[in-house]
């Protein structure tokens, strides 16, 4: 995670896109989604396109501080998986037609915290016995969204138990909560209200990861899926 330091480029480039509390999204109309969510969701919050863009852009910064360097991407499950595979996909575009190479390997590991909308501190780590293979490594942990930073930090604590030669996050959305520990990722695409979000392989109870925009999840789509 991004801490103040002299030398650190990636700390520079601060909290990516902010977007402010105000803000409402567009409206559902003016966009294709899976129909069968239509009275399921708010608004459209980032549509897939300005995602498109600004993962291209931090594929581009990924690629400034880390070219020509070996690196595993380690890709949290199960929401991070889109963006992890949209962003690895850039990295390999820019690798082909730049003056700097990345060489890339891909990992996985699955975090589970939430029930319903509701973060919880029964954090499950599932796959951290395969991460022995981190020893010695240029790591970049990919995650979809970090919120208060807590289960980012609790993944940090167990990856650098295994000794490895360099640690970079890359988190798509940050959000703003009152009870952020105050960490940021290296690499940030998008810093957002305190609003529950889906799409994008963002779930809420396993639904929604069908969604290609980012979207605001409504009051009656939080009871039709609540478990």
């Amino acid at each position: 995670m991004a801490e103040p330091s002299g030398n650190n480029k990636a700390a520079d480039r601060g909290r990516g896109i902010v977007i402010p509390d105000d803000w409402p999204g567009y409206r559902l109309d003016l966009f294709t989604y899976p129909a069968h969510y239509s009275e399921d969701l708010d608004s459209v919050y980032i549509p897939h396109g300005v995602i498109m863009d600004r993962t291209e852009r931090l594929a581009r910064n990924i690629m400034d501080d880390l070219g020509d360097h070996d690196i595993v991407v380690l890709c949290v499950l199960k929401g991070g998986y889109q963006f992890c595979a949209d962003l690895v996909e850039r990295i390999k575009v820019l690798s082909c037609n730049s003056s700097k190479s990345l060489l890339m390997r891909v990992d996985f590991i699955r975090l589970k915290s939430y029930l319903n909308d509701q973060s919880t501190q029964d954090l499950q780590i599932i796959g951290a016995e395969s991460l022995s293979v981190l020893s010695g490594k240029n790591v970049l942990i990919v995650e979809a969204i970090v919120d208060t930073g807590l289960t980012m930090k609790t993944l940090l604590t167990h990856v650098r138990s295994f000794r490895p030669n360099m640690i970079r996050v890359a988190g798509l959305l940050v959000k703003r909560v009152p009870n952020s520990s105050g960490c940021l990722p290296d690499y940030v695409g998008f810093e957002i209200p305190n609003r529950f979000v889906v799409g994008y392989a963002l779930d809420y109870n396993e639904y929604f990861r069908d969604l290609n925009h980012i979207c605001v999840i409504s009051e009656s789509g939080k009871q039709k899926y609540k478990v």
